[in-house]
This record gives C-alpha cells, structure tokens and sequence, in this order.
C-alpha cells in the first residue's frame, strides 16, 4: 500500500534535514583536520628539506634552511615557484642551498623534481615543509613520487589568506583524489 503524499513528503524532508545536518558537521570537521591542523611530524635527521614555493614572505624557505642549519639536514632545497618567482636564497655556512622552479609549476611538478634529485642523490628522508593548509596533498603527492620517507613539518598560513587557502586546497586534493591520480 502506497504511503500517503503527506508522510512521502515527511520522509524525505527528514531525510534531507538528516544529510544536511551531516554536511554542517562534517565538513567543517574534515576542513579542521585536513587543512588548519593537519597531521605534522616532528622532524629528525634527513638528507634533505624542501621548502614548497608559492610563498613571496618565503617563510617555508626559511623554516627549511632554519631546519638545515639546525643540523637536520645538511641540503636545502627551495621551490622558487608561484605567480612571482622569489630570488634563490643566499649561500649559507654548513648548509647546502639548491633552488629550482618546478615544471609544471605546481605541487605535482616539485614533488616530482625532488622524486628525482632524491634519486638521483640516494636520499632515504625529506623534511618537506609547506604551509599548513597545504601539508594534507603535499604528503599525499610526493607519496605517490617518492618511495623515501618523508616528514611534513607545515608552516601556519598568512591569516588573510587562510579562507582562500582552504577552499583553493579544497579543490586542489578533489582534483589529486580525482582526476590527477599520477605522480
């Protein structure tokens, strides 16, 4: 027997109350995690840090030389990429700077880069560091590249930036997860 029009619409309206209200939850669940405070390592002895580019303040350029001179890594690798190329930092003692711009110009094109410097060089350990809101598919990324191990050591996002950085990043892992599924 048919369910009355009535009770169908009930139905459904719960139904959609439901889904919406996981949609409320949800999402701003898996924003937090994903992107304002995704999973970060604490950083050990490696060959090598690799700071993403993109970053005119070049604050990922210089936590990874920080790191390097801290006596992580004696190599430091700089992605001079983004809208606006930034300048190769300066040489500095006890730390080896190699700078490039990856091609193509994107998180896919630098994990590519340093999968093959990496092999090239026979590193076993990168400290990567990029900005936070970028650290969930920059991980995801250079472990599709790269079998060595890698640390994700995320710096924080400019505050003016971060809304745009989470939807940009939003649709950037959809595409990684979807339609770019290659190194």
């Amino acid at each position: 027997m048919p369910l009355p029009k009535s009770s169908f619409r009930r139905k459904a309206l719960m139904t959609l109350l439901v889904v919406a209200l996981l949609l409320v939850v949800t999402i701003p669940v898996a924003t937090a995690r994903l992107f304002i405070w995704p999973p970060s390592d604490n950083p050990t002895r490696a060959d090598a840090t690799v700071a993403l580019g993109g970053d005119t303040g070049q604050l990922r350029a210089k936590q990874a030389i920080q790191l390097a001179r801290s006596g992580y890594a004696p190599v430091a690798v700089i992605s001079l990429g983004g809208k606006r190329a930034v300048p190769c930092p300066k040489p500095i003692r006890d730390v080896r700077v190699l700078c490039f711009r990856a091609d193509p110009l994107t998180t896919r094109g630098e994990a590519e880069y340093v999968a093959r410097l990496a092999a090239q060089r026979h590193w076993h350990r990168i400290i990567v560091v990029s900005e936070r809101s970028q650290a969930t598919r920059a991980r995801m990324l250079f472990e599709r590249c790269t079998p060595i191990q890698l640390e994700m050591v995320p710096v924080t996002d400019p505050r003016d930036r971060l809304l745009y950085d989470v939807v940009y990043e939003w649709g950037a892992l959809a595409k990684a997860l979807v339609l770019v599924r290659s190194c």
